[in-house]
């Protein structure tokens, strides 16, 4: 079955999972937020380090298995397996769209 995401969302996983990380300033406005482990990373350039950071703590993969959407926020479930304490886990991810970039992401 194949999800069908925004294409700020489906780069924005591509990134979690390894590829580019400068393509995140391509998903996200300037001033968006990421609330992930009840810290919050505001701009562009908190939410590269946050995604280098992860990407450095930890080896993992993310697989978005369900999407529903309501106007302009969106939910994708994922798994999300790697050498991380807890693993695998799904976790719910909660986009805010702004056109066609991520304005806030929350991830729990």
């Amino acid at each position: 079955m194949t999800l069908s995401l925004f294409p700020a969302i489906a780069t924005y996983f591509e990134v979690s999972n390894g590829q580019d990380a400068t393509r995140l300033t391509d998903c996200f406005t300037a001033d968006a937020a990421v609330l992930d482990e009840g810290h919050i990373h505001q701009g562009h350039d908190a939410i590269q380090a946050w995604m280098a950071g992860t990407r450095k703590a930890f080896e993992y993969s993310v697989t978005p298995s369900v999407v529903t959407q309501e106007g302009h926020r969106v939910i994708v479930v994922a798994d999300v397996i790697g050498n991380f304490p807890g693993s695998p886990v799904r976790l719910e991810h909660r986009f805010l769209m702004s056109g066609d970039r991520i304005q806030s992401l929350e991830i729990g």
